[in-house]
């Protein structure tokens, strides 16, 4: 499918995707891209993926360094 049309039927082309289809992009006759369905995924591999890394003991304090840097505008 060329570039142009898929920008033209964009809405078509998630669903036929969301349906299981690879769509091949083409520009200029030549393939540059290809859109296809996302991995199922489910709540056990998302705990295992949890489970591989160790949590961050400095995260919170990252975070907390982050909002100090925050500047908030007040408008009038």
């Amino acid at each position: 499918m060329t570039a142009t049309d898929v920008a033209r039927n964009f809405s078509l082309v998630l669903d036929a995707v969301a349906g299981g289809e690879t769509i091949v992009i083409t520009r200029g006759g030549r393939r540059v891209a290809e859109l296809t369905p996302m991995p199922a995924g489910n709540g056990a591999a998302v705990r295992e993926a949890l489970r591989r890394h160790a949590p961050d003991p400095d995260w919170a304090d990252d975070m907390e360094a982050v909002r100090d840097l925050l500047y908030v505008e007040e408008r009038g």
